[in-house]
């Protein structure tokens, strides 16, 4: 009973808390290796709060060798900006999720295609297993390392200030905001909305002043981003998963010692885990906590937007993009064909 008190107390925190955590740890001498982290999230998101957890840790147990420099909500720029630079080695490490990876490396978005997953577990599992592996092995040929355990962001959902998303018909020609990557774009368009690519720090003000319709983001982001307090509607369409990889420059990576190699990927792992389990026990008070700020939750139809996607010829198009090996990898990931 004490146990699960006190997690319910560290899970009510996490979801109510501001966290005003600061770019790094300081030491009291200087790290042979310092890897700038960066990551789009607020600093009171479960992904920054256990990043914190994991630098600490990897401090302690590399006695100072390695120093993790932690900078939340773009600080040091958007998405695709630093991609390019975790690719050059201006920034060490990138937490990003594979749809956004996949301008540079077109596998992996292939945990992304459009309502292949209906539940976490089951995403999860594939992305431990052979889905996972099949993408980090695509990562790494474009010289980004990537942590074997994944970090859960979530199923994605859709809010808007203009209505309701129940029915594929409703997304008719709304204004949504969708990250730089044309898999988002694509599966919009797909489902006969106008999609919009901003950078995460603009989706905020794009919603406040109706630049935007809507965006679609976990819901532990729109309450962390505050993205409910400009919305009216959020429908829960759980439209793509989304995980996030802990990419590191291949140089950098390969540069460090195998035991801080090891030391490095085992307490990310680990936190990795333990994010996991944070976000799905999150999950409920993020809904309610949205509902209290004025905005209307609902479910959605999702056979209506999958017979969309059929129809438009877009399942086809992804299974012609991705080749039919990794297609099969997918669909066996997914439990069933998808078409």
């Amino acid at each position: 009973m004490r146990k699960s008190i006190q997690r319910r107390t560290v899970l009510g925190a996490l979801a109510t808390t501001p966290f005003w955590g600061g770019g790094f740890l300081t030491r009291a001498h200087a790290a042979e290796h310092v890897f700038k982290v960066a990551h789009p999230l607020a600093a009171n998101h479960p992904t920054h709060i256990r990043l914190m957890e994991a630098a600490d840790k990897i401090a302690k147990d590399s006695d100072g060798k390695v120093e993790l420099r932690l900078f939340p909500n773009n600080q040091l720029g958007g998405e695709v900006d630093l991609l390019n630079q975790v690719r050059s080695g201006a920034v060490e490490m990138f937490v990003v999720g594979g749809l956004v990876a996949s301008s540079v490396v077109p596998m992996a978005a292939l945990d992304g295609v459009g309502f292949a997953f209906k539940d976490s577990a089951g995403v999860l599992k594939a992305m431990d297993g052979k889905l996972g592996a099949h993408i980090r092995a695509a990562l790494m040929q474009a010289n980004l390392y990537a942590t074997s355990t994944i970090w859960d962001y979530g199923f994605r959902e859709i809010t808007s200030s203009v209505r309701p998303i129940k029915e594929v018909g409703d997304l008719a020609g709304m204004k949504i905001r969708v990250p730089g990557a044309a898999a988002y774009a694509d599966l919009f368009k797909a489902l006969g909305a106008a999609p919009t690519s901003l950078q995460f720090n603009e989706v905020y003000p794009a919603l406040q002043t109706k630049i935007v319709d809507g965006q679609e983001n976990p819901l532990g982001v729109i309450l962390t981003s505050k993205f409910y307090e400009v919305q009216k509607y959020c429908s829960l369409s759980n439209h793509i998963w989304q995980g996030n990889w802990v990419l590191i420059n291949g140089r950098v990576w390969r540069g460090l010692p195998p035991k801080l190699q090891e030391i490095v990927e085992g307490r990310l792992n680990e936190a990795a885990v333990a994010q996991r389990q944070d976000l799905a026990g999150l999950d409920q008070s993020y809904r309610d906590t949205i509902a209290k700020g004025g905005v209307a939750i609902n479910e959605v139809n999702a056979d209506s937007f999958r017979q969309k996607l059929t129809e438009v010829g877009y399942y086809t198009d992804a299974r012609r993009k991705f080749g039919d090996p990794a297609w099969a990898i997918l669909e066996e990931a997914a439990g069933g064909k998808l078409s």
